[in-house]
């Protein structure tokens, strides 16, 4: 009967219980946190919803609350009438005061981490404790069906670990932030060194020159010290390194906010060659990863601590937007082939890097890709409510949401995207779940301590953070579903100076879907006669070399291409930039290409060429083993020569 109260609180407060749980436990400072003494609370030992939550409450409370029921010690308390026992429970305090029903239940949590909120707002916020009282008082009356919902949402409700949850993405997130910077490391020269595409010297005078004495905070890297090569590659390789501390468990509260300062310098640095949303995707979470991550120095197997409930749910909050932002700009653009489903008969041979599974799928009828266009919104629009839900329909959002990333990243090479994006979708779970879908030897050495109380130092910051994304991705999320400028920031100064810390980001790949390829292929000539391609990496060129896999790491390049062949040359300043260094035979940036067709001197003149691409088909692919067809539309740049 006790517990009636509680998950009645549940149900009228469903957000509430499960997103500001761990904000209650970090605001409540006040009530008495030591009663002397046993409190005994009695319930109705043949209602099955009432055991099924006493289980609960034992788990969190401990030796602090006898439980007990009533058909045992009704003759003890000849003051409290049967009929009172039977309403609800009853907390016998150990002056002898007894409280009952909702009360009763948040006094005995209100010193547990993440329940400690319920008393203080039982006793604070107004018409919480009568709406309690009344939700109670509902559920009492109808035990069974909230025995069986309550099994179904979230099985036994005795507390479930995140610790060993947690220690699985730390590990997966020091895999991505490993990948992240080594992919940088033998590019970042060509891209934005000293002799690269868009040097980073160059772009700092720029921006110091448009908001001098702000420039700092404008654009926060630590180029700012130091632009010269060796300490952008020194920056990528001290990245690497703090990142294999991470994923070995080293030191990780110390790690997460050097990684944090490392790749948000590179962001900067990179300009437009790391301007993708995976890019702010891993500057936010490795922000809010500082918050989450264990206090110990060491590598630790023993005796793992509970994570932040707090951040917990802060990472979740960020998955929905992520998730339910990339289902809201599809709809929100206008965009007809989302509209009527047609958007997958083109996505797979015009996104920036298909695999070779893309040309396969490509070939499946209209219908197949159809029926996959709905499935997509289904989990992009629908799953992200349940990732707020309460505990097994956040399974439900786990598993919609790892087919779909399984899906993009087996057809497309995304880089780290879909893996940080499954990283995340981990928090959905528990470690009672991990533990039956993982192999046992990855946890056979890891145990849990439980939870513990978080002290003031520590809180105070995460309420801070807390606060501030939440005051900074409402307005944000507001706007992308109902449209920009539906709802602006309260203090819109404070949002412009947290703006450059990339802490809150907006998320939406796809809005408007290419149905054409065209694609840019780069020429030289000697005598402006005959013309040898510039071969890339991965991106399409030679119609017979197979589609690549090579995803997770980016060849940011073949990426930028892709995106300068949808605009002009004029509206890509770097892409001029490209095609200078290449008449100068720059070795920095001909190492981002797959070969150089001049090697003994560079080219007397350079051009590039547009061509639309599309995959073959069954039939002219067995004819002539070529996986695309391309037709000529005309020049994309002009012919060009150094001046002598």
């Amino acid at each position: 009967m006790e517990y009636r109260k509680g998950l009645i609180v549940a149900f009228a407060f469903l957000a509430a219980l499960r997103f500001n749980r761990g904000i209650g436990s970090a605001l409540m400072v006040g009530g008495d946190s030591s009663v002397p003494g046993e409190m005994i609370l009695i319930y109705d030992g043949d209602c099955s919803f009432c055991k099924l939550w006493i289980d609960d409450w034992q788990a969190r409370t401990g030796d602090a609350v006898a439980y007990v029921p009533f058909q045992a010690v009704e003759d003890d308390y000849p003051n409290i009438p049967h009929e009172q026992f039977e309403s609800g429970v009853q907390l016998i305090l150990p002056g002898g005061e007894v409280i009952s029903s909702a009360q009763a239940v948040f006094y005995i949590l209100k010193d547990t981490p993440g329940r400690r909120w319920l008393w203080f707002a039982y006793q604070h916020i107004p018409a919480f404790a009568p709406i309690s009282e009344a939700v109670y008082r509902f559920i009492g009356r109808h035990r069974d069906a909230g025995y069986h919902l309550t099994k179904f949402l979230w099985g036994k409700p005795h507390p479930h670990s995140q610790a060993l949850t947690r220690w699985l993405f730390l590990r997966l997130l020091g895999l991505i932030y490993l990948i992240a910077f080594l992919s940088l490391a033998s590019q970042i020269l060509g891209l934005v060194g000293s002799n690269g595409i868009l040097p980073v010297d160059d772009f700092l005078a720029f921006v110091e020159s448009v908001v001098p004495g702000e420039h700092l905070w404008r654009v926060p890297t630590l180029a700012w010290l130091n632009a010269s090569d060796t300490f952008l590659q020194g920056m990528t390789y001290a990245g690497a390194a703090l990142a294999l501390l991470l994923l070995f468990d080293v030191a990780s509260i110390v790690v997460l906010p050097l990684l944090w300062v490392l790749y948000l310098s590179l962001f900067y640095a990179g300009q437009e060659f790391l301007g993708f949303q995976w890019d702010l995707l891993l500057i936010e979470v490795g922000f809010l990863a500082i918050f989450f991550a264990p206090l110990h120095i060491l590598p630790r197997c023993k005796n793992l601590r509970e994570p932040s409930v707090i951040v917990l749910w802060l990472f979740r909050w960020l998955i929905f937007r992520l998730m339910f932002s990339s289902g809201v700009v599809k709809l929100a653009s206008g965009d007809p082939t989302w509209a009527n489903l047609t958007a997958l008969d083109f996505h797979y041979y015009t996104q920036p890097l298909p695999t070779p599974l893309a040309w396969y799928v490509q070939q499946l009828p209209s219908w197949f890709h159809h029926l996959s266009v709905i499935v997509m919104f289904f989990v992009e629009l629908v799953l992200p409510f349940l990732m707020l839900a309460p505990r097994r329909l956040r399974f439900v959002a786990f598993g919609g949401t790892v087919l779909l990333q399984t899906m993009i990243l087996l057809t497309g090479n995304y880089t780290f995207f879909n893996w940080l994006t499954i990283s995340l979708a981990l928090l959905l779970l528990d470690d009672t779940v991990l533990r039956r879908l993982l192999p046992r030897r990855i946890f056979d050495r890891l145990t849990t301590r439980g939870h513990q109380s978080v002290r003031w130092p520590r809180r105070i910051p995460v309420v801070i953070v807390t606060v501030l994304i939440i005051y900074l991705s409402v307005p944000l999320m507001v706007n992308t579903v109902f449209g920009r400028g539906t709802m602006g920031a309260p203090l819109p100064d404070v949002a412009d100076r947290v703006r450059p810390l990339r802490i809150v980001n907006g998320y939406g790949l796809f809005a408007v879907m290419t149905t054409s390829r065209p694609e840019i292929i780069i020429e030289g000539s000697d005598d402006g006669e005959t013309w040898l391609p510039y071969e890339f990496k991965y991106k399409a060129g030679d119609v017979m070399r197979g589609l690549p896999v090579v995803a997770p790491f980016q060849p940011r390049l073949d990426w930028q291409m892709w995106f300068a062949a949808l605009g002009t040359y004029q509206q890509n300043r770097w892409f001029q930039n490209l095609m200078l260094r290449l008449l100068e035979g720059e070795p920095q940036v001909l190492a981002l290409f797959a070969d150089n067709p001049f090697p003994d001197a560079p080219p007397q003149f350079i051009r590039a060429s547009l061509y639309d691409y599309t995959f073959t088909t069954f039939g002219n692919r067995g004819a002539s083993g070529a996986w695309w067809q391309r037709e000529r539309r005309g020049l994309y740049f002009p012919e060009i020569a150094l001046r002598s």
